[in-house]
């Protein structure tokens, strides 16, 4: 067979009359044509431009298959909560009730815009300087001195000493993937490159912490969490999972309000938590997606991370203001490093904080602005960081009477139960233990659409639909086991 070159070079006269995008149906009439005299065989099955590339293309052999074949890449599963949105929005019924999306809501249902929130985007509307320039690649220095503030306390040692370095991601998410990049590349604790420490989940834990660290390399296992009988924590069971860990594993640490159960440890169960890791050698990772969210507190709902940093541990922090700011799809959030008290802390944290740069410019370069200066904006701002405190309480509370709402309604009802877990859990949600069966039923005869485990979004409940749920849950409790 010809080499390539020389067959493309034998049609090369037919590519000079026409472009180079031609239209095979496209008439083409006598005074532009072009008469070219067929000196090459493979050209003669057709006169026209298209023939003649098919024909080339198949003495040249290339390849008919795709280097992608359906073993070597099978077709993802939908994602089930983006599912459940999506057949959420596609059901007809006017009673539908969505108590899957994780994003608050207000008390006819809808998206609520805080109101400082609104404030910033008119500062930053009224600002002649402003402008869409990149930002730096850890992000804007505003947000991020403020941010790690809010985590560890303004007054902590660790911000005194320098200890702590912090770099604006890509809300949550980003945050835990940067955290997982970099302990992948950098966390040792073997002295063997090859072997890769492990990260503990809870079990169960926000779905995608598997896949985030997975897709970094690291391996994954799982701690006891979540006490079906009692619907709350099995602290004995994580102790005893913490205990027999390999020393110096990672353990992902959920900073308060508990994805998915609402169910978080007690101050005095932490601090039992940190005694194990402490004498293990583990490495903390928390997760902390609802400051002030949660409990309405700031402070509270990072005593557990403050507790850890107190006690000298050297940690890492995912921060994301997607739920307490309101800014979903702004992606919003940052890592945080934190070393141990000593003498090379400082210098510690710098070499930690400049590879932390050098892998987010390999992966986004520089993080977005918009949702950065909102979240500055109010952070830097006395009046507006107490309005934002308002906010919180605002929306913690609405929560927190729903679950009170809901509990009494089912207690009212007789709902074989029991159900104080709803008003024990904390957060926008709550492990309602509820089985699949039921779930399905729920989404069937009720149109109440909930995580396949029973998780429910309190957020989606409001004065309107809670009897309607309590009822809905009350019948299918009784006829479905």
């Amino acid at each position: 067979m010809a080499p390539a070159s020389t067959l493309l070079r034998a049609a090369a006269p037919a590519f000079h009359a026409h472009t180079s995008f031609p239209s095979h149906n496209t008439p083409t009439s006598s005074s532009n044509r072009t008469t070219i005299t067929n000196t090459n065989p493979i050209n003669s099955t057709s006169s026209t431009p298209f023939h003649r590339i098919q024909t080339i293309a198949k003495h040249m052999a290339l390849p008919q298959i795709t280097s992608f074949p359906a073993e070597v890449v099978p077709q993802a599963p939908e994602d089930p909560l983006f599912g459940l949105a999506r057949a959420f929005k596609a059901d007809p019924s006017p009673q539908k009730v969505d108590l899957g999306i994780g994003a608050y809501r207000d008390e006819n249902a809808k998206p609520w815009v805080l109101p400082v929130v609104k404030k910033a985007d008119e500062i930053i509307r009224n600002d002649p300087e402003a402008n869409h320039e990149y930002l730096p690649i850890a992000g804007l220095a505003s947000l991020t001195s403020k941010a790690a503030k809010l985590v560890v306390g303004a007054s902590a040692p660790a911000i005194a000493e320098g200890r702590v370095a912090s770099i604006q991601t890509i809300s949550g998410t980003g945050a835990c993937h940067l955290g997982g990049l970099f302990l992948s590349r950098f966390y040792n604790p073997y002295g063997d490159a090859s072997k890769k420490p492990t990260v503990y989940l809870s079990n169960p834990t926000w779905a995608n912490h598997n896949q985030i660290f997975s897709n970094v390399g690291l391996p994954i296992a799982q701690y006891p969490y979540f006490d079906q009988k009692t619907k709350g924590l099995d602290i004995e069971g994580m102790k005893k999972a913490l205990s027999d860990a390999p020393e110096r594993s990672i353990i992902l640490l959920h900073a308060c309000a508990h994805n998915p159960t609402g169910v978080d440890p007690t101050l005095a169960q932490w601090r039992e938590i940190a005694e194990i890791m402490a004498a293990k050698g583990h490495f903390p990772f928390f997760d902390t997606a609802y400051q002030g969210f949660a409990s309405g507190d700031l402070d509270r709902d990072a005593s557990a991370i403050r507790l850890f940093v107190e006690l000298g541990f050297e940690l890492v922090v995912a921060q994301s203001f997607a739920k307490n700011f309101g800014l979903y799809g702004q992606r919003a959030g940052c890592f945080h490093f934190i070393s141990a008290p000593s003498p090379d802390a400082a210098s510690i944290t710098t070499r930690v904080a400049s590879q932390l740069t050098l892998l987010q410019r390999s992966e986004i370069s520089n993080p977005p602005i918009y949702g950065a200066k909102v979240a500055s904006i109010v952070l830097n701002d006395p009046a507006l960081f107490a309005e934002w405190k308002e906010n919180l309480r605002t929306m913690s509370g609405r929560i927190i009477d729903m679950r009170k709402a809901l509990r009494a309604k089912l207690e009212e009802l007789g709902t074989p139960g029991p159900w104080n877990h709803i008003t024990d859990q904390i957060g926008m949600f709550s492990f309602t233990g509820l089985n699949e069966k039921q779930v399905a039923k729920l989404r069937e005869e009720f149109h109440i659409y909930m995580t396949k485990n029973g998780r429910i979004s309190m957020a989606g409940l409001n004065k309107k639909n809670v009897d309607y749920v309590a009822r809905a849950v009350d019948k299918v409790v009784r006829e479905v086991q």
